[in-house]
């Protein structure tokens, strides 16, 4: 059973440092000018993949805003960059749900329990409260929301509207590289 975990764990290890080895590049300024910017629909799915991909393996939520206010202006990066973080907070909370929870259950239970416990009762406050403080790791708290019991209607609304605060300083600052998008 050790053993199992042990390779289970160097497994996971192996498939993110490979992630992050191919999509090193990705999500960049450079990569925003060759691939997104001026490129249409195509630009806007792939922008909205990528952010989605990227922050559901735990990429920065403030990244993805900086770089869709770089790429899009304010006002369509901010849109674009919230359906990319909140897809990533949705594919990570299913990912831990479908895939992880009974191997998540086993070894971080109590710990789960505790996030289950806290957020349970009023699972939309709690998620924006979450969300609204900068405590703990944004992907930590979608792992361990999916992995306990909690709705995920009301977690992935008070996530999205405690994302708005930082996504829209984020975005600002990231429209404000290009002069004269606003």
């Amino acid at each position: 059973m050790a053993l199992r975990f042990i390779f289970s764990g160097l497994l996971l290890i192996t498939a993110l440092v490979l992630a992050g080895y191919l999509l090193g590049d990705l999500l960049d300024r450079h990569w925003v000018d060759a691939h997104v910017r001026d490129a249409g629909l195509r630009g806007v799915l792939l922008f909205l993949l990528a952010g989605g991909l990227l922050t559901g393996l735990g990429l920065s939520r403030q990244l993805v805003a900086f770089l869709g206010g770089y790429g899009f202006g304010f006002l369509q990066g901010f849109l674009l960059s919230m359906g990319a973080v909140v897809a990533g907070c949705i594919l990570t909370f299913f990912c831990a749900r479908l895939l992880l929870r009974a191997v998540l259950l086993r070894h971080f239970g109590p710990r789960i329990q505790r996030v289950e416990e806290f957020i349970r009762e009023n699972t939309f406050n709690m998620a924006l409260l979450l969300r609204l403080l900068p405590l703990g790791s944004n992907w930590m708290i979608s792992v361990a929301a999916g992995a306990s019991s909690v709705r995920s209607r009301p977690f992935f609304l008070g996530s999205a509207l405690g994302y708005v605060p930082q996504m829209l300083i984020f975005c600002l600052v990231g429209s404000g590289t290009q002069v004269g998008q606003f």
